[in-house]
């Protein structure tokens, strides 16, 4: 039996990071090797360091260990990165120079011209810009998730791209308070309310699915997809899980039903099979015009699936439906993990 690739988790004290630890409690290829969090962590045990948000227990093997500065000495084959944007720039590329590779939910690299947004159920052919990347910048690399909301959006756009082409696709997102990590949005600002804005987030929205649903070319790099999205963006009173209403204009003509067939017969690419953290269903489509909810769907697919809700006639744009996915796994650390997953399937998931 292969023994296990050891993950240092940056950012680990964070709800993401929190999220990462849980998840690789247990996994079959990968474990925790070292945890890295900001100065004010830093030398401390995780149980002193980290408030604790998640319903299962804090694992006790994690609660005794001491939590490293953020430098590129940690123990770990590779790095989980959830750092926050301000200083995951700096921190990752250091690490990516010393030889990790680096799975990162953080927005920093996402648009650079050779470090790939992965979704490997859309786009696994991106990480072919990992040799560019190793040839003129780091012995590491650098491989980003997408934005949370973007995550949802992308997967479900995807196969209906494919299949029908898209000119235009506009979507509103009602976002869940824990996208905005501890302690958040104050519950006097949010209880009651819902707040029409939040930091940088549509530009994310309106550009990411165009570099995720385009192809990588090595003497130019990424090409984008044609399509023009336009975003609102919605923090809301939930906890976990962001849905979004999307409306859309296929270049060829598609039927309400045409769409759901495409969703519903959706299988990712074969190279994908056996990924620990790959959902059984990519879809959970829905005929209940009240569903999906927040509290009852999120966790479908251990929070990997995106739930479509009945999908019908725009009078506008053509097709329009709603999606929800749970934004700490689909959008976050179920993500980082099913990415690194298919770079250890690929035989790369190895620090140089």
């Amino acid at each position: 039996m292969e023994s296990k690739l050891g993950a240092a988790i940056l950012g680990a004290t964070g709800t993401v990071g929190q999220r990462l630890i849980a998840l690789l409690e247990g996994h079959p290829w990968f474990e925790v090797a070292s945890l890295a969090a900001s100065d004010r962590s830093a030398g401390k045990r995780f149980a002193d360091a980290c408030t604790w948000l998640l319903p299962t227990p804090m694992p006790a093997r994690i609660a005794d260990m001491r939590v490293e500065p953020l430098a590129p000495e940690l123990a770990g084959d590779f790095a989980l990165s959830s750092l926050p944007g301000d200083i995951a720039r700096q921190t990752e590329q250091a690490f990516a120079a010393a030889g990790y590779p680096v799975v990162t939910n953080s927005s920093a690299f996402r648009m650079d011209p050779d470090v790939p947004i992965l979704i490997p159920e859309v786009n696994h052919s991106h990480l072919e810009s990992i040799a560019q990347q190793r040839a003129k910048r780091w012995s590491g690399f650098i491989v980003t998730n997408p934005n949370c909301s973007a995550a949802a959006l992308t997967v479900a756009l995807a196969p209906i791209y494919q299949a029908f082409g898209l000119r235009r696709v506009l979507v509103s997102t009602m976002q869940a308070v824990s996208g905005a990590g501890y302690p958040g949005v104050p519950s006097l600002a949010i209880l009651d309310n819902i707040v029409p804005h939040i930091d940088g987030e549509s530009p994310k929205v309106e550009s990411e699915p165009a570099k995720m649903l385009g192809r990588w070319g090595r003497e130019d790099g990424f090409s984008f997809a044609p399509i023009a999205i336009s975003a609102m963006v919605h923090r809301v009173p939930t906890i976990d899980g962001h849905m979004e209403a999307i409306s859309l204009e296929t270049e060829r003509a598609a039927s309400p039903a045409d769409v759901r067939r495409v969703l519903e017969e959706f299988v990712p690419p074969a190279e994908l099979a056996g990924l620990p953290s790959l959902p059984a269903k990519t879809f959970h489509c829905f005929d209940d015009p009240a569903r999906p909810q927040t509290r009852l769907d999120r966790d479908l697919g251990n929070g990997m699936t995106v739930s479509v809700g009945p999908i019908s006639i725009c009078p506008v744009l053509g097709i329009k439906f709603r999606i929800l996915g749970h934004n700490t796994m689909r959008g976050a650390a179920g993500a980082a993990l099913l990415n690194a997953e298919l770079l250890r399937r690929q035989g790369l998931l190895k620090r140089q």
